[in-house]
């Protein structure tokens, strides 16, 4: 205490030192304001003078003579007569303090203007001036009247009396204006003399009112921070928290209205600095306006010293009273701690551990756990209180030594009372395990005893009586004790701690009694070993009869299988698409042209025909482009979107459209970013190394996915736009930009652009030759065209309504458009064959990776062209099911698509012959792939079950099934063909319901009816599927990302299959591109089997997939 009491008061002392230094600090600035106010301020205020000065009876015009010279002017006044003696003198002693305040010595010119006065007045004035002119007068002069007589007066009253006032003052009579100029400059008289200084006496003196009051303004707040900073040196602190508190409260409130009148007063001056400024500016020969200047810039800089000064000593004060209450707060929390650890102290010295019984080992167990938990609560608390004693020592209190012994102390006393606390814990635990086993012990001996009385006699005289009892005994003697074994002096060792001379005892007389009881087992095991006989039956060891495993059948060649197997494909488009436009869906659709055979740029050059040059010609019209589209997209976004935060046309904007505005400019803000600082960069790299574009294109691929994003929120832009297309708010913003488009049609800018990258770069690689960066080129252009195409299948895809489940599981959309389509069904109670073939139904067919949607286009939002269409849900055909007829007899742009074995069967009319066959080609990829991973997985399962004796042949009837067969659409059946090898017959018609050879690798499976899913087969067989599992990969295809929360997979990526939900949907990390998503089980099938070898490449582990059989039950 003594040591941490002489550390405190020795750090009292320095922040007392600190203070004073402070509060010394604010009287030395103080003084220094006062002594400026003293050397700056007249005597005199504009007030004392009272109205003559307003009345302009003299005035200081701010003009300079010869030696620099103040000009005091005096002009035509009717009521300087009347002007009292001791007023007038006032007057002179003011104006003349002026500048003698800022230039001692300075001396004096007077021009007295009497032109249209008399020699009488012109005398008394002269008299009364050399009266009262309190400066140093350096001449007088006097423009005489102008009138013959007065002037002719003048002179000779002047030349009579010339002698007496040039004793007192020298004086020149001037005839004119002119002659005035003689003695002083033009530039330095006001206008009345013929000047040119620009003086407003009334401007005079409402700028001589600012500096006055500004100047006593200062004087008061320098007085009244003076004041407080000595009452807060005189402060004298009390032991009581409450005073402390309410010195800070009103110390607090008087130092923000102090600053609150500096800020004020500060105020005050910048405005009377910025007028001094300004008449500063406008009449630089005012030497009088640049020393106000000066005054006033001096004043503010020392005002703001002593606030400086101030700030720092109250900064000082208030920590210092802050950190005293700190104290005092904290020292009461140690004091009420210190009563709490004293007292938990005291009840743990009278808890006694020294017990004889279980019993009262397990009472003081509960009260010593009672005292235990009182102690972890307060030991708690203090270190609550020990934790803030640290951050006030961490915050340089002033009493950091006597805050760190108190911290001290709460810790001494904790330890020692949960060292205390556990020690007692432990030896009576010690003591409880002791005397438990004690119990258990005796307990032992006395079953011992019980067990030896409890044997009957007369058994003993059998064999089996006499070993049943030796039995018996062994038994007991196993679950003997430990602590019997080891006897009472490893005991006593082990239990040292806790021994008292009660507790010896008890141990002395356990292991009395177990030496009794042994000695009688022993006893008694002797005797029974003489009755017992100890003949041992030989064991004969049986072999056990080898079982017969039964044979197994695989339903795979069962007889009752012999159905042949229909299966379905899915084909994609070739490399060229046939574009689809439709006149009623620009607000949604990307319009492009795959077939374009010609760009939009072309490149005549006279006497250039060279290659490198027409590549370089192109290369500087992509970036010169992309410059111009980066400004547009900069000049939308400051022009237009930054604007709704402007408040100047926050009146001009509907609060609707500002919460709207991420509706109305999209991911515009992300589009530009990426061109702006990624790829108009790229580009330029590109300028002398064109062939590199493809390049650039390739690796800023997945950055343009974001123009999806774009076109799909565009119809609903375009619909807040025509809604607020008439605000006020675009038109300013227009006007601003001067832009001669309004915002829609630079909203569409990102769009064309995308559709404009396709044509430069079908322009470059038509300059390029088999060279260095021709692939790349060639790959740039498929990736824009692709993503073109899906940016416009996907604002298809957003329009469709009424479809339950999750769209996004049939995969990506490959193709869309309109068809006419006839309806036949196989089965049911309605035939509509007959009616369907004539009246066609308007379809819009979407073209998943896993389904085929049949739709019904409506129109419902806008008028005319502005229609906007939306896709009611009619039909989905699994493409695990379906089927396709390339040929249809009367119309070159017919096909037929049929469904579960032909019960429901599509005829589907194409607008045009290029669209029939793109169709087809995408549908026969899709089939076929479909029939490739099926041919692999059996061939994986032949390999398993190879060994199997293989069913035989099918039936004929079966093998026709299953072959390739047309169908005669005119009669309306549907007939296998009886010559189904017949090239004629294959070339006009080509059906796709599977392929016959596959029926040779997996049979027996029922065909599938139409409301079945595809892979679901009858209730007589399982399917053969890959069997996923938990592990690390490597993809052997890619997989595009088609659904929120679904993921992209490249070919080679490392992926992790972590765990599959509910939906058959595996949650998958790609552990290449750091990307977490789900994937349908299916998918992950076909990117990770290896349809050449069939097996999957799981890293760590052998490359052949598990597949299920196909078994009966």
């Amino acid at each position: 205490m003594g040591p941490a009491s002489l550390q405190e008061e020795r750090e009292s002392e320095k922040d007392s030192k600190r203070e004073m230094e402070g509060y010394r600090c604010l009287l030395q600035a103080g003084s220094q304001l006062e002594s400026t106010l003293q050397q700056v301020t007249v005597p005199l205020s504009l007030k004392e003078v009272g109205g003559y000065i307003e009345k302009q009876v003299a005035y200081l015009s701010g003009g300079r003579g010869e030696d620099s010279s103040v000009i005091i002017t005096l002009p035509e006044s009717s009521a300087f007569s009347d002007i009292p003696e001791e007023a007038l003198a006032k007057v002179f002693t003011y104006l003349t303090l002026i500048p003698r305040t800022r230039q001692p010595g300075v001396k004096f010119i007077i021009i007295l203007d009497r032109r249209l006065d008399t020699w009488a007045s012109i005398k008394t004035a002269l008299a009364r001036i050399a009266v009262s002119f309190p400066g140093n007068l350096h001449l007088v002069l006097v423009l005489r009247p102008t009138s013959f007589f007065h002037r002719t007066v003048t002179d000779i009253g002047f030349r009579f009396s010339q002698e007496d006032f040039m004793l007192k003052m020298p004086v020149v009579m001037l005839s004119s204006v002119t002659d005035l100029l003689r003695y002083i400059d033009e530039n330095q008289l006001t206008s009345e003399f013929g000047g040119t200084l620009d003086y407003c006496h009334s401007d005079w003196i409402v700028l001589r009112t600012a500096i006055e009051s500004f100047a006593v303004t200062v004087k008061d707040i320098a007085q009244m921070l003076q004041g407080f900073g000595t009452e807060l040196a005189e402060t004298e602190l009390s032991d009581e928290g409450k005073t402390i508190e309410y010195l800070l409260e009103s110390h607090t409130d008087k130092y923000r209205k102090l600053k609150h009148a500096i800020r004020s007063v500060s105020k005050e001056g910048r405005h009377l600095l910025a007028s001094l400024e300004t008449s500063g500016k406008e009449d630089d020969s005012q030497w009088d306006v640049r020393l106000d200047w000066e005054t006033v810039q001096r004043l503010l800089a020392q005002l703001r010293d002593m606030e400086s000064a101030f700030d720092g000593f109250f900064e000082k004060h208030h920590l210092k009273l802050h950190q005293y209450l700190q104290l005092l707060r904290y020292e009461q929390s140690f004091q009420e701690m210190e009563l709490c650890l004293e007292h938990l102290v005291g009840q743990e010295r009278e808890l006694s551990i020294h017990v004889d019984t279980l019993a009262q080992t397990e009472q003081a167990l509960k009260r010593l756990d009672s005292l235990e938990s009182n102690a972890q609560e307060v030991m708690s608390r203090a270190q609550i209180i020990i934790l803030h004693g640290h951050q006030l020592s961490a915050g340089h209190h002033y009493a950091m030594a006597l805050i760190m012994q108190r911290c001290n102390e709460l810790r001494h006393y904790c330890d020692t009372l949960n060292a205390a606390l556990k020690t007692k814990h432990t030896r009576l635990l010690q003591t409880h395990q002791l005397l438990l086993c004690l119990g258990q012990a005796q307990t032992w001996c006395d079953d011992g005893a019980y067990l030896l009385a409890n044997q009957l006699v007369d058994k003993y005289q059998s064999k089996e009586g006499a070993q049943a009892a030796l039995r018996d005994i062994e038994r007991f003697l196993e679950g003997a004790p430990s602590m019997l074994s080891s006897g009472p002096d490893m005991l006593a060792i082990e239990y040292e701690a806790v021994i008292m001379p009660q507790l010896q005892a008890q141990i002395g007389k356990t292991f009395e009694k177990h030496a009794a009881v042994q000695q009688m087992i022993q006893s008694r095991q002797a005797c029974l070993r003489k009755l017992a006989d100890k003949h041992v039956r030989p064991i004969q060891l049986v072999t056990p009869r080898p079982e017969n495993t039964p044979r197994s059948k695989s339903p795979l060649f069962s007889p009752k299988h012999g159905d042949g197997l229909k299966f379905t494909f899915d084909i994609s488009l070739p490399g060229k698409r046939a574009s689809r436009k439709s006149p009623n869906t620009r607000k949604i659709e990307v319009i492009h042209d795959y077939k374009e055979s010609r760009s939009c740029v072309s490149y005549f050059l006279d006497g250039e025909d060279n290659p490198d040059l027409l590549k370089r010609h192109v290369m500087r019209e992509l970036i010169e482009t992309e410059r111009i589209y980066v400004e547009e997209l900069l000049s939308i976004l400051l022009g237009y979107r930054a604007e709704m935060d402007n408040p100047a046309l926050s009146g001009l904007l509907p609060p609707i459209l500002h919460s709207k505005r991420d509706i109305l400019f999209g991911n515009m803000p992300e589009i530009y970013n990426f061109h702006s600082r990624v790829f108009l960069q790229d580009l330029e790299g590109c300028l002398e190394a064109p062939e590199s574009v493809g390049a650039c294109f390739l690796a800023r691929k997945e950055y343009f996915q974001m123009y999806e994003c774009y076109c799909q929120n565009k119809p609903r832009s375009e619909a807040l736009w025509r809604q607020f297309s008439d605000c006020g708010f675009f038109q300013e913003c227009q006007k601003k930009l001067e832009h001669k488009l309004g915002l829609d049609s630079y909203l569409l800018k990102p769009i064309q652009r995308l559709t404009k990258y396709q044509l430069l770069l079908k322009e470059l690689l038509k300059y390029s030759t088999d060279g260095e960066g021709t692939s790349e080129l060639q790959e740039a252009l498929t990736a824009m065209l692709d993503l073109l195409k899906s940016v416009n299948d996907s604002m298809h895809q957003i329009a469709i309504t009424g479809y339950e489940g999750d769209i996004c599981e049939l995969g990506r959309v490959l193709m869309q458009g309109s068809f006419s389509v006839w309806i036949s069904h196989k089965k049911g109670p309605t035939r509509m064959k007959e009616l369907a073939r004539f009246k066609p139904m308007q379809r819009h067919l979407f073209l998943y990776e896993k389904a085929l949607l049949f739709c019904k286009r409506r129109e419902e939002h806008g008028d005319g062209c502005d229609k906007t269409p939306s896709y009611s849900f009619k039909h989905c055909l699994k493409m695990t099911a379906v089927g396709i007829t390339e040929n249809v007899k009367g119309d070159v742009k017919k096909f037929e698509i049929w469904y579960s074995g032909r019960e429901e069967v599509y005829v589907v009319q194409a607008p045009t012959l290029e669209v029939k066959m793109a169709w087809l080609n995408e549908l026969r990829r899709i089939l076929t792939n479909q029939q490739k991973l099926l041919r692999d997985e059996a061939h994986q399962h032949g390999q398993i079950v190879g060994h199997m004796q293989i069913s035989p042949p099918l039936s004929e009837s079966k093998q026709q099934r299953a072959s390739v067969s047309s169908e005669d659409t005119e009669s309306g059946r549907s007939s296998p063909d009886p010559q189904p090898h017949s090239p004629k017959h294959q070339h006009n018609r080509k059906s796709w319901p599977g392929a016959h050879n596959s029926v040779d690798i997996c049979e027996g499976l029922e065909e599938w009816s139409g409301g079945r899913d595809a892979f679901h087969p009858s209730d007589t067989e399982e399917e053969v599927l890959v069997q996923l599992s938990p592990g690390r990969y490597r993809t052997l295809a890619d997989c595009l990302q088609n659904g929120p929360d679904s993921i992209t997979i490249k070919c080679g990526d490392v992926i992790q299959l972590q765990c599959e939900d509910n939906k058959g949907r595996w949650l998958v990390k790609n552990l290449s591109r750091r990307q977490e998503g789900f994937i349908a089980a299916a998918s992950l099938q076909l990117i990770l089997v290896d349809s050449s070898q069939g097996h999957s490449c799981r890293l760590g582990e052998p490359g052949r997939l598990k597949a299920r059989k196909l078994s009966s039950p």
